[in-house]
């Protein structure tokens, strides 16, 4: 698996976000949440009438214990999970090594159409993903080191202040 960080710029994000939005439309789902490994969330479309926080968290710890499951077949991993309710349903698939898919729906739409879809759109994501890790991380002039000019203002030299003696002298 892999652990780098990925930096999201705003064209990245603003990407994800019309898949998700284009994915809800499609699938039927409610609500889609876009979460890394560990179930922190990355991006949310839809109706957040739930503690998606919680659900996240979850959905990631489910996924990890059926990859465990996986193994002891003979899997790498189970790249879906889907768990069915009275009235609501949770679809949860793998977008990579650092990303999974959740998505949420009832009765108006069919887990043959979430699954679809919710394959298209992990793939345009991964897509985005790939290109935001090929990025620098840092970009723009906030991301630069600080010249001298602008060091000095913020921590103007004092004779001695700083020479290692305890009293300072």
């Amino acid at each position: 698996m892999r652990t780098d960080r990925v930096v999201i710029h705003e064209t990245e994000a603003e990407r994800m976000d019309a898949v998700l939005v284009g994915f809800l439309a499609e699938s039927g789902a409610s609500e889609v949440l876009l979460i890394d490994r560990s179930g922190q969330p990355l991006a949310q479309r839809g109706g957040a009438s739930h503690d998606t926080v919680s659900i996240a968290a979850l959905a990631a710890g489910a996924f990890s214990s059926t990859g465990a499951m996986a193994q002891l077949l003979g899997e790498t991993e189970f790249s879906v999970l889907f768990h069915e309710g009275a009235t609501r349903n949770i679809h949860v698939s793998t977008v990579d090594t650092a990303t999974i898919l959740l998505a949420i729906f009832d009765s108006h739409t069919t887990v043959g159409m979430v699954r679809l879809f919710a394959r298209e759109a992990s793939a345009a994501i991964a897509r985005i993903l790939d290109d935001a890790r090929a990025q620098p991380a840092h970009v723009g002039t906030l991301a630069a080191p600080l010249s001298a000019g602008e060091v000095g203002p913020a921590f103007p030299a004092d004779s001695g202040a700083h020479d290692g003696s305890a009293d300072g002298r």
